[in-house]
């Protein structure tokens, strides 16, 4: 990977929140960059804001740079996909980092309530949000899924256990971001979180849903067929990398079980069945108390509208 960042020696703005950096990745869609990148800066706690673009053709990066100073660009020179993110990670200086892409955004004070919840809860490794669609202003499904989640709840905990979440709606502690490595990089874009949620588990942090904390997503046209088909992939892949092979051979009839037959589909297991070779090598089990919140989770996620295979 070769990037080229901004000087990470900015002043802050006055009213700066010191806990939280936002980390935006975007690719080829310049002017909702902007335009997100504008609203991101104007929030009460004027966040330090870091914009990975993530080897755009459109002038995207320059483009960022001549429009706003205070705002740290990152160009990567080529695309990572959701793991860019780690490279605006590792950039921010702060305990807790926000992630955006670049059709969404936070709501004001929500960065603020995000920070003082991770600052009373030090085993919450990442919050997740409320997550509003701007096209009509309801709730995305998956916040109903959150908030049943079935999961017992110690009482030290300010929301209810998740094992999954929206990467564009959430705030990590970075320390436990990086400990476990962030975002695969095979795995580009499209259910990359399921994998660093495993991850952050086996490690020990908590995954927690917090509805006092909320952020907006203006889902932006993209190829709905090649999102489905990395979403397979991603899905079998990280279902054999840490699954027990029991618990692994039954979600893998689930996620058969789920899939239109089509080309898209074919195309996705025929990509997961290609790197079963690096799959094999880096497979790692999750512990058995990891093992049985997922166990409990297969059955709601497949009955859920939030996850659907369609394109």
């Amino acid at each position: 990977m070769t990037a080229r960042p901004d000087s990470s020696s900015r002043a802050p703005r006055a009213g700066f929140d010191e806990r939280v950096t936002v980390v935006m990745v975007t690719r080829d869609r310049a002017e909702r960059a902007l335009a997100t990148a504008g609203a991101l800066r104007e929030l009460p706690e004027r966040p330090r804001v870091v914009v990975v673009d993530d080897a755009s053709s459109d002038g995207t990066a320059d483009r960022m740079r001549r429009a706003y100073g205070d705002v740290e660009v990152i160009s990567l020179e080529e695309n990572r996909g959701g793991a860019g993110r780690t490279v605006g990670v590792l950039q921010a200086g702060t305990p807790y980092v926000a992630f955006a892409d670049d059709d969404s955004r936070w709501e004001p004070g929500a960065l603020r309530r995000a920070a003082d919840v991770l600052d009373r809860h030090p085993r919450v490794g990442v919050l997740a949000a409320r997550v509003l669609v701007d096209e009509n202003g309801a709730e995305d499904p998956i916040c109903a899924d959150m908030a049943g989640s079935p999961l017992p709840r110690p009482a030290d905990l300010p929301g209810p256990p998740v094992v999954g979440f929206m990467a564009c709606a959430v705030v990590v502690r970075r320390d436990a971001y990086l400990q476990v490595g962030g975002f695969e990089p095979r795995l580009l874009i499209g259910g990359e979180e399921e994998l660093l949620a495993t991850d952050l588990m086996a490690a020990g942090w908590e995954l927690v849903y917090v509805d006092t904390v909320t952020a907006h997503h203006d889902a932006a046209p993209r190829d709905t067929h090649a999102r489905r088909r990395l979403g397979i992939r991603n899905t079998l892949w990280t279902t054999w990398l840490r699954r027990p092979w029991s618990s692994a051979l039954r979600r893998t009839a689930l996620v058969l079980g789920r899939l239109p037959r089509d080309r898209v589909s074919l195309a996705g297991l025929a990509d997961a069945v290609r790197g079963l070779p690096w799959v094999l090598g880096a497979r790692r089990v999750v512990p058995a108390h990891v093992e049985r919140r997922l166990r409990t989770m297969d059955d709601v996620q497949f009955r859920s509208g939030a996850r659907r295979y369609v394109s």
